[in-house]
């Protein structure tokens, strides 16, 4: 059986949105949502990873690289 997702805020399921208007996704209701940004307004979320420089210009390169191959084979 396949579950239904769960709001990151309240952990309700989320329903399938059948209406565009008042699709919440991926939370299950406006106030959820709105929940959610005043925490990142206030800095609650954080990305714990430190930056390293170093792997940036590899990641960067590596995404370049493949960017070029893909224009490569299209060209073909």
């Amino acid at each position: 059986m396949i579950r239904l997702p769960e709001c990151p805020i309240c952990q309700k399921a989320v329903a399938p949105a059948t209406d565009p208007a008042s699709n919440y996704a991926p939370f299950c209701s406006r106030r959820c949502k709105e929940v959610d940004l005043i925490r990142w307004c206030e800095g609650r979320y954080a990305i714990v990873e430190k930056l390293d420089p170093a792997r940036q210009l590899e990641e960067l390169a590596s995404g370049q690289d493949a960017e070029l191959e893909d224009e490569l084979l299209t060209d073909e």
